[in-house]
């Protein structure tokens, strides 16, 4: 046998047996495995009310029926009943900024060792699904792998829906080189940060092309872009726009090409616009858009994923830092872009952009019960399950975990969190996950079952 032939056979077995745990656990669900959630209280991912008494089957990794009648079931001996008590059933919650990657590491060591920054990552994702998080969309970091781990079933995690490598500009927001790096030879050896797969520098059309299509290839469900300047990146002023117009209409182009969106992080007006002429169809954050631009957004249909980023962040910055004055210069306008998005109906989504703090990422469920300064608990519920699962589906055919998430409906996907009380009433529930959570489902499995005897 030719080596040729023989790498091709080689290559197919271990396909075969990568495939084997995935379609072990699909098995698994297809067979019937079912739990029947019992009186309990329903938040649906819409509705600004909980449902009557009433009852949830899972079976599989969908939800089969929901009525407010008894359900009967043929043999309960197979099937685990959870007698809700009256508790809230909801969907689970979606972190649509999230950087899988880069929650616990320090800057320094995210780009050392690859294997130690994977085992950290994968122990932070399991925290991240028992805080009731069953679903995040990576906006930047190599977690291609930390992704297939959790859907092998390897490691306990959320969904993920990856961008793959941030792909910015020489001096751009995710550019963290030194200047002792520069000058770059063009086609010449990768960056340590390219070299991760934590951000890719391109500076033309055609390179962006390239960088998004590597993204694509490797399983990237959106593309994710620096538009402007940014707070945590050592050389990039918050005022600079800095793809061009043409650069970003060809990772628009390619997005589109495979069915998705490009996203870009963008604080300013202009970088906002220039984005938006490009025909990107999300902002992430725009904390220092003004009116007119808010209004161009609603009147164009574009996403706003914003935060309400906490005060703890940016006084993580050292004062008397770059940063720390860009960090000054951010904040003041989160409240300012809330009300722009409220005033003008702009389609918004919810997360975090949590980097380099295990202690802000276990307050994640504390963020977004923030945002009753602006919505009402159910808005915010909303805007974190069902709203949240619309900007998700827009990957199109790209989406890797296909079906309906954010809601509590027959024919979902069973990502589903039964809370001990009412969180429409208090939205602090939220806060505290390891009391108020008390089964935590993704997939049609329980991960957590306080209730278990």
């Amino acid at each position: 046998m030719s080596g040729t032939c023989r790498s091709l056979s080689i290559a197919v077995v271990f396909s075969t047996w990568l495939g084997g745990a995935s379609l072990a656990q699909q098995a698994l669900q297809a067979g019937g495995a079912a739990t029947l959630f019992q009186n309990v209280r329903i938040f649906d991912g819409k509705s600004a009310t909980l449902s009557a008494s009433s009852n949830v089957l899972v079976r599989g990794n969908k939800i089969e029926s929901i009525s407010l009648q008894p359900i009967a079931v043929d043999s309960p001996a197979d099937i685990r009943i959870v007698e809700g008590g009256g508790r809230t059933l909801m969907p689970g919650l979606i972190d649509n900024h999230w950087h899988a990657m880069l929650i616990r590491v320090t800057p320094a060591q995210s780009l050392g060792d690859v294997g130690y920054v994977n085992l950290v990552a994968g122990d932070e994702a399991t925290h991240t699904l028992m805080r009731g998080f069953t679903s995040v969309r990576d906006v930047g970091g190599p977690v291609f792998g930390l992704k297939s781990a959790i859907d092998e079933g390897i490691i306990k995690g959320p969904r993920i829906y990856p961008s793959g490598a941030v792909i910015t500009v020489t001096s751009g927001h995710g550019d963290f080189r030194q200047l002792t790096d520069l000058p770059r030879t063009i086609g010449g050896m990768l960056t340590r940060m390219e070299q991760t797969g934590g951000a890719m520098i391109a500076d033309s059309p055609d390179e962006v092309r390239v960088r998004v299509r590597e993204q694509l290839m490797q399983g990237a469900s959106q593309v994710k872009l620096t538009a402007g300047g940014g707070v945590s990146s050592p050389f990039s002023p918050i005022d600079v726009t800095t793809f061009t117009e043409p650069e970003i209409r060809a990772a628009v182009e390619a997005a589109e090409n495979w069915g998705t969106y490009v996203t870009v992080h963008a604080f300013t007006a202009a970088a906002i616009r220039g984005a938006i002429a490009a025909g990107v169809k999300c902002i992430e954050h725009g904390f220092l858009m003004d009116d007119a631009t808010a209004k161009l957004m609603a009147e164009k249909g574009v996403w706003l994923s914003t935060q309400p980023l906490p005060e703890d962040l940016r006084l993580g910055f050292p004062v008397g830092s770059v940063q720390r004055a860009k960090a000054d210069e951010v904040w003041p306008g989160i409240a300012r872009t809330y009300e722009l998005a409220r005033k003008y109906k702009i389609k918004t989504a919810w997360g975090t952009d949590v980097l380099f703090s295990a202690a802000l990422a276990r307050q994640q469920g504390a963020i977004l019960a923030s945002l009753a300064r602006w919505y009402t608990p159910a808005e915010a519920l909303t805007m974190a399950t069902s709203t949240n699962a619309e900007l998700l589906a827009l990957s199109g055919k790209r989406n890797p975990y296909p079906g309906k998430l954010g809601v509590v409906e027959q024919g979902a996907l069973a990502d589903l969190l039964l809370v001990d009380g009412n969180p429409l009433d208090n939205i602090g529930l939220l806060a505290d996950p390891a009391k108020n959570f008390k089964i935590i489902m993704k997939d049609g499995i329980i991960y957590k079952d306080a209730l278990a005897r």
